[in-house]
């Protein structure tokens, strides 16, 4: 009968360690080096989703279901919108806003008999954590029918379209420097 002596199945073993050990190296050499990037590129892809989500819902914005204008408050930081964003018919109350660093989009579903979105709770999401805007870069600016730049006090009835921008730098320590991700929806139940 054949089979391995202790000799091969040590030499077997320890060959198999040191392939393990130098494999195992490896690996957690490449996650040191590359962690940034990976975490980096994780938060930028959730920030693209997060924004194109929030984006859909913004080109839907239309009358609420108290029979307010589509666009509720407008401002650098800030947007209020109605839109029925989970497609369930009763029209949503929609809040884009920045805390600090972080970038959020708020709902609040309509209740009651007439339908009121006072006093209801407010549903939040983090679109991103890392947003650097500089102070003079507005996230919301906003344009008239003709394609022209609305400043200062935003009159919300001569809103058309709306272009989004978020700088976002997970590290500021670290290279790749800040990564802009831009957006512009045209209202659609407004185009006229």
């Amino acid at each position: 009968m054949k089979g391995f002596s202790l000799a091969e199945t040590v030499i077997v073993v320890a060959i198999l360690a040191v392939v393990g050990g130098a494999l195992s190296s490896m690996i957690v050499f490449f996650y040191r080096s590359n962690a940034y990037l990976l975490e980096a590129t994780s938060a930028l892809d959730s920030a693209n989703r997060g924004l194109d989500s929030a984006y859909s819902n913004t080109r839907e914005a239309s009358y609420s279901e108290d029979g307010a204008y589509p666009i509720a408050a407008a401002g650098t930081s800030t947007i209020t919108f109605y839109s029925d964003v989970d497609k369930d018919g009763p029209v949503e109350k929609v809040r884009l806003y920045l805390v600090g660093t972080t970038f959020y989009r708020g709902v609040t579903n309509a209740a009651g008999n007439p339908p009121s979105y006072a006093g209801q709770p407010e549903t939040t999401f983090t679109i991103s954590a890392w947003v650097k805007n500089a102070t003079n870069t507005p996230i919301f600016r906003y344009y008239d029918a003709g394609g022209t730049e609305l400043t200062g006090t935003i009159d919300t009835a001569s809103v058309r379209s709306i272009r989004t921008r978020l700088d976002v730098d997970v590290n500021p320590l670290r290279a790749p420097n800040v990564v802009t991700l831009e957006r512009t929806a045209t209202l659609r139940n407004l185009r006229y």
